[in-house]
């Protein structure tokens, strides 16, 4: 037998005309109509309401639109705006939460977590990206000249690189606890350069140094060198791709590279995921690099040279290869970032 709200709701006011509390109240009803007949919530609601001399027992009328909702509406909105929360929405449809909540489940909605980027791009940043990759894609297509890239770059390596893990416990035990890593702690720069076939020259610099215009300058002479012993078959035709750092781009450098005779490949500015060094070396690495701690910079030069010799010829040759695929998403993209 089905019972309306109603009914149950003079069978609490009953209850509290005779002197029960609400949970007494829940109890009693519950043993007469079945476990599920009313909640504990609702009988102190309307206990609440009792005490306050309110008894009239039809639902109260609400302001606003009646709670239909219109589809097409709550799509527009978050078609508008996805970042709109259910209250949001709520109130400028003017219905309640849960029935905004409802629709969206109903339309398949599901929240998802936007990704970081590294940068907000400006609308000439999207552009020069465009223009770039379009550039870079065509020269592909006419003749291919990625075995003549050789593509650098600079990264922190730190001494300590532990890491927080989950750990498999007991209900009753406590996880250990781990110490978080010095902000200010102690970290050398690697600078690295390579190409379809490997790595052709690295440096671990000392601690507290940096790159700057007049040493990268001196790096890309002895670079010069070691492609002239280990690649000479490209020592006349090399395509440098680094980014825009101001190392890379001073004056001096860039004599440097005409002395080389060298040509520098469009690189747009913010584009860390058109750098082969960023998207596929560094970020390799940084698993390798993970839960290991340093004492010194000779274990860091020595650990470092171990990757690179742990890596075969088809890791970095899908490094480069990977290229022309990542321009081609950028324009697919309009220009903007795009999932990894």
């Amino acid at each position: 037998m089905v019972f309306e709200k109603l009914h149950f709701r003079h069978c609490m006011l009953y209850e509290f005309n005779s002197k029960k509390s609400a949970s007494e109240a829940t109890i009693s009803i519950c043993n007469v109509y079945g476990p599920n007949a009313v909640s504990l919530r609702v009988c102190q609601n309307w206990f609440a309401r009792f005490k306050m001399g309110d008894f009239d027992l039809e639902d109260k009328k609400r302001p606003g639109r009646p709670s239909e909702l219109d589809d097409h509406e709550l799509e527009e909105l978050i078609s508008t705006d996805p970042c709109l929360s259910t209250r949001e929405l709520a109130l400028r449809l003017s219905v309640s939460n849960s029935t905004v909540y409802d629709r969206l489940k109903a339309l398949g909605k599901v929240q998802k977590l936007g990704k970081w980027v590294p940068h907000k791009l400006s609308e000439m940043n999207i552009l020069t990206r465009l223009n770039t990759c379009a550039f870079l894609l065509s020269k592909q297509k006419r003749k291919s000249f990625l075995y003549k890239i050789v593509t650098g770059d600079e990264k922190w390596i730190y001494f300590d690189n532990s890491s927080n893990k989950k750990q498999w416990l007991d209900p009753s035990q406590t996880a250990s606890h781990v110490p978080r890593p010095e902000i200010h702690q102690k970290k050398v720069m690697l600078c690295v350069w390579w190409d379809t076939k490997g790595i052709i020259y690295h440096e671990v610099l000392e601690e507290r140094q940096t790159v700057n215009a007049s040493l990268y300058s001196d790096q890309l002479i002895r670079l010069g060198h070691a492609i002239e012993e280990k690649r000479p078959q490209i020592r006349h035709k090399v395509i440098l791709l680094h980014d825009n750092a101001r190392p890379h781009i001073a004056k001096v450098t860039q004599s440097t590279i005409e002395n080389l005779n060298w040509e520098v490949l469009p690189h747009a500015a913010y584009s860390p995921d058109l750098a082969p060094s960023d998207y596929h070396l560094f970020r390799s690495m940084q698993h390798f690099l993970r839960d290991k701690g340093f004492t010194d910079v000779t274990m860091v030069r020595n650990e470092v040279s171990q990757y690179f010799d742990s890596k075969p010829v088809t890791f970095y040759e899908k490094g480069i290869k990977s290229l022309p695929e990542r321009w081609q998403k950028v324009i697919s993209n309009n220009g903007n970032y795009f999932d990894d």
